[in-house]
């Protein structure tokens, strides 16, 4: 039994305070204090409050005005309460602490929060997706890069798919939709997009689409919202799924030997992942996510294509400028007027007449070279051989191809160049160069015919490894190593004659 229950026990029976406190060993106040409780109904805890009031004496007005000045100014240009401290110390002279400061600008804000103020629970049907963009690096091929990750999120079952891409274009946006929506066997009604990235321009309140990713949405049938620019929570399960995913699939730096070889391992680690139970209804992911599937749209009997096809004409030396950087579609196409295709990965750049001419890895950003396919230089280099000295071919073959091509006279240059360009157009560039440099190291001439086959054999795989022959076996015809001490030396001779007309043989 309680201390208090005793007491007022003892004073419900009549029992004087002073024996009540005698007896239970306590003072005759704390007697007083429990016995004249009248109402023992629950209350809610009161704050106590912390000191600190008194070392902003002097200093309130000047908050609350800088506070009342945040209302007319942007939302992330308000003060905060770290700027509030700095600047009363620069100009106002306080020599007190942070948390005061910190505390009173707290309250401040909660006194004067609205009944709209906030955040609103929104509950998301089954079939709609939620898509946004993170960073993560990642060593593909390996070279660290700074990878962007599309990350597609269906709200209703929490289950979360991901894709990396060296940029944010609507080609990558479009791939990579379309690459979720097979894998999950649906497309989603509506697609939740937090802004334009990627997929088009805001312009004010408007957003103004690409015509890809227009394309796209008419291609599958589903449509697109896009949220206020300052109010993530209405896409807040992918906000939160692309920090969850690059903790868990991009810790530590994934490895891979191409782009397209990481994203089948994310792809499986999503489904991994949708194994689990949901947050918040307790049932696994997969389970829900069958319902999103359900009510997706049925894929189209033919996948889209996310290709952009625009119309350039090359300068003198049949370069483009495509998205602020050059593609070299090649000195026979100097004036001409060109198609290009941009894709996700690559650039194909087709002729006149559509047919493929050349196609060159996309370059995402700005950089400064040439993106060109060595092969498509050699024809003008065939014509001109003085000019490999500054070519950027000539960074692009090994050694012993470079030194014997900058030593080699006009006629032989030609020849080699000649060479590796049938080889090359036969075999691959890679092969024909990987060719040209056996033969150089073997001493033999590299600018003939057998660069052709040698190359050949390399792409297809059945030229055999180079290996180390092992020589010491010549040693015992000169030491005669071989002999036994028991036999006579005629029969040594006969031996030492039959192994040297073996090794003849």
């Amino acid at each position: 039994m309680s201390v208090q229950e005793e007491i007022r026990r003892l004073d419900s029976e009549g029992v004087p305070a002073r024996q009540i406190a005698r007896d239970l060993g306590i003072s005759r106040d704390s007697v007083t204090k429990y016995a004249d409780i009248s109402d023992y109904s629950p209350r809610p805890a009161t704050p106590v409050r912390r000191p600190g009031a008194s070392v902003l004496t002097g200093y309130i007005d000047v908050i609350e005005g800088w506070l009342a000045d945040d209302a007319r100014r942007p939302r992330k240009q308000r003060h905060t309460a770290r700027r509030i401290f700095d600047r009363l110390v620069a100009e106002h002279g306080y020599a007190g602490s942070y948390s005061p400061v910190q505390r009173y600008v707290k309250a401040y804000q909660q006194d004067r929060r609205g009944a709209g103020d906030g955040y609103a629970e929104l509950s998301w049907p089954a079939g709609t997706a939620q898509v946004d963009f993170g960073q993560a690096n990642a060593v593909i091929a390996g070279v660290l890069q700074v990878l962007h990750v599309l990350v597609v999120t269906f709200p209703f079952s929490n289950m979360r798919f991901a894709q990396a891409y060296a940029g944010e274009t609507a080609e990558c946006v479009c791939h990579g939709l379309r690459t979720i929506f097979e894998h999950a066997g649906g497309a989603p009604r509506q697609l939740v997009f937090d802004n334009a990235t990627g997929i088009g321009r805001r312009v004010g309140a408007q957003v103004v689409e690409s015509k890809l990713f227009a394309a796209f949405k008419l291609h599958y049938r589903c449509t697109a919202r896009y949220c206020n620019p300052y109010s993530g929570n209405e896409k807040g399960n992918v906000e939160n799924a692309v920090g969850f995913l690059r903790r868990n699939l991009m810790v530590p730096e994934p490895v891979a030997a191409t782009l397209t070889g990481l994203n089948q391992v994310l792809l499986a680690q999503c489904d991994q992942l949708g194994a689990g139970v949901h947050y918040r209804k307790g049932v696994p992911i997969g389970d829900l996510f069958t319902d999103d599937v359900t009510a997706c749209l049925a894929l189209p009997t033919a996948g889209f294509d996310p290709v952009r096809y625009e119309t350039r004409v090359a300068d003198k030396t049949g370069n483009l400028l495509i998205d602020a950087n050059t593609y070299a579609a090649g000195t026979a196409f100097g004036g001409r007027k060109v198609t290009v295709g941009i894709r996700h990965d690559r650039v194909e750049i087709l002729d006149e007449h559509a047919r493929p001419v050349v196609t060159l890895p996309r370059a995402f950003g700005h950089q400064a070279d040439t993106v060109f396919d060595p092969i498509s230089l050699l024809p003008v280099l065939i014509a001109k051989p003085g000019a490999w000295t500054h070519s950027p071919a000539r960074a692009t073959v090994t050694d012993p191809v470079r030194d014997w091509l900058d030593t080699a006279d006009t006629t032989d240059r030609r020849q080699l160049l000649a060479a590796l360009h049938a080889a090359g157009t036969a075999a691959g560039y890679q092969h024909a160069i990987t060719a040209a440099d056996t033969l150089i190291r073997a001493g033999d001439d590299p600018g003939t015919a057998a660069i052709g086959m040698l190359a050949r054999r390399l792409a297809t795989g059945t030229e055999p490894a180079a290996s180390t022959v092992d020589l010491h076996v010549y040693d015992t015809l000169t030491t005669g190593q071989h002999n036994h001490g028991d036999q006579p030396d005629v029969e040594h001779d006969d031996q030492q004659h039959d192994q040297h007309s073996g090794v003849c043989a």
